[in-house]
């Protein structure tokens, strides 16, 4: 019964699976809210089991191209939303992501780092066409994050509190506009 209910909930959970090496990125038509359907209330769920793990040290490209890590953001929360050009449900979080970061401004540091193995050219059309006020295009285009947090699913969100360690993540959509995210939120100035 506890396998079916499981089998049920990973139907459920809307995301995309991580896209493999050589697999085509946005081989159909591009993917952007306006063709899928926003959903209103949160879809992601919650986990604590890594509670108090140390963000892992990996680089990535700033909006640049420079080298960056999560290293460079202690001193305050982090939120790390990992997502994807190709991955319809993270484009439709987006404006909700952005809207977060302009609300929060510096009690919260909200980094959106694409896992787009297509490269730096795509991440930066996407981000000119949208104009978002806060993001910027962060990039990992070799999906190191993923693979070293064993990540299986986008959209995935992180948070960290100001020392570096996670607080939870969120697997699937989440509307950061709404109540649940703000109270989830919190939790980090707690510096658990």
């Amino acid at each position: 019964m506890i396998v079916r209910l499981l089998a049920l909930g990973a139907l459920l959970l809307p995301g995309c699976d991580r896209q493999k090496a050589g697999e085509p990125q946005g081989g159909g038509p591009a993917a952007d809210s306006n063709s899928v359907k926003a959903q209103r209330h949160p879809t992601g769920v919650l986990d604590r089991s890594h509670a108090g793990t140390p963000a892992p040290d990996i680089e990535f490209e700033d909006p640049d191209g420079e080298p960056a890590s999560l290293a460079d953001f202690r001193g305050r929360p982090l939120l790390v939303n990992l997502w994807a050009t190709w991955c319809p449900p993270c484009i439709v979080e987006m404006p909700s992501l952005d809207a977060l970061a302009e609300r929060e401004g510096d009690r919260l540091h909200v980094l959106a780092l694409s896992q787009d193995l297509a490269g730096r050219r795509k991440v930066a059309d996407f981000f000119a066409e949208r104009r978002f006020r806060r993001l910027d295009p962060y990039l990992d285009g070799e999906m190191a994050f993923m693979t070293s947090l064993r990540l299986q699913t986008l959209p995935t969100s992180i948070l960290y509190d100001a020392r570096g360690r996670e607080v939870w993540r969120m697997t699937g959509m989440e509307d950061w506009q709404g109540e649940r995210a703000r109270r989830l939120l919190r939790e980090a100035a707690g510096g658990r």
